[in-house]
């Protein structure tokens, strides 16, 4: 009998995400998988103990790293000691290494939320009734806090981003397995975030998304590339999620999940050298 890939899996099935059940997703997931991976779940904090003996270490839905940087960065760390795969790869320049890419996308021209990370780039940024304040290590609106423009004067700096709080008409999802656009999610009202629904992505929605995905230069792996849509019918970056993006399936039909996670058992296959 043919030795099967062992895998495993990072979750917390118990993080209190706001509107949506994480612990859902993986059962799912982890069920699907099973078909053709050897998986046994951990939870975050035990991922870096437990990863020997395993082919690779799958990261999904294992909760914002702020609240357990310094196990995260061991994890990291001996990740690397050990020469251990780690799915997605270790290499992202989104999400998985904080929220830096902001400001430096911003420098570099790209439509992104205007964003600031020191106190004389402020003048780069328009005009805006108030100002979000966040953590570079943030997620899942941790840290978030609204000042008006007098009120930045007080700011300390070091690991905070500053953006105009922008007036969009929503916001959409972009979700990737590798450089493969699986489906597309938007939230109509801008106050249920979470309220989401299928989207038809135009070409130029695409092509957006996709100069985001090329700049991550992530050979395989899940992403997320979130969107607004400002009144003026512009899309502007929001996060490029490459560390553990929650996927929203329970959103889409049951072919489209059916897709994934096909797609997502031949990235994996690829990702081992099967």
């Amino acid at each position: 009998m043919p030795t099967r890939p062992r895998l495993l899996y990072v979750t917390d099935l118990a993080y209190p995400a706001r509107g949506r059940r994480y612990c859902d997703e993986d059962i799912f997931l982890t069920s699907r998988l099973r078909a053709e991976f050897d998986l046994a779940l951990c939870h975050p904090l035990d991922a870096a103990a437990l990863m020997e003996g395993f082919d690779a270490v799958v990261v999904r839905n294992s909760g914002a790293v702020l609240h357990y940087q310094e196990a995260y960065d061991a994890f990291r760390e001996r990740a690397r000691a050990l020469g251990t795969r780690v799915y997605n790869p270790l290499t992202g320049r989104g999400d998985m290494v904080g929220k830096q890419y902001l400001p430096d996308l911003t420098a570099a021209g790209y439509p992104v939320i205007p964003t600031a990370d020191r106190p004389e780039d402020l003048e780069r940024l328009p005009e805006s009734a108030s100002y979000a304040v966040k953590p570079k290590a943030g997620a899942d609106s941790v840290g978030l806090r609204f000042l008006t423009g007098p009120e930045l004067a007080g700011l300390t700096w070091g690991d905070i981003l500053v953006q105009p709080r922008v007036d969009f008409r929503y916001e959409v999802s972009f979700y990737y397995v590798d450089d493969t656009l699986q489906y597309a999610l938007y939230a109509p009202d801008p106050e249920r975030r979470w309220v989401l629904e299928p989207y038809e992505a135009s070409e130029a929605d695409l092509a957006f998304a996709r100069r985001f995905i090329d700049w991550n230069t992530l050979d395989h792996g899940i992403q997320r590339v979130d969107a607004c849509r400002t009144q003026d019918g512009d899309l502007l970056l929001v996060e490029l999620e490459d560390l553990n993006p929650y996927l929203s399936l329970d959103r889409v039909p049951e072919p489209v999940r059916d897709t994934f996670v096909t797609a997502m058992a031949a990235s994996l296959r690829a990702f081992l050298g099967e």
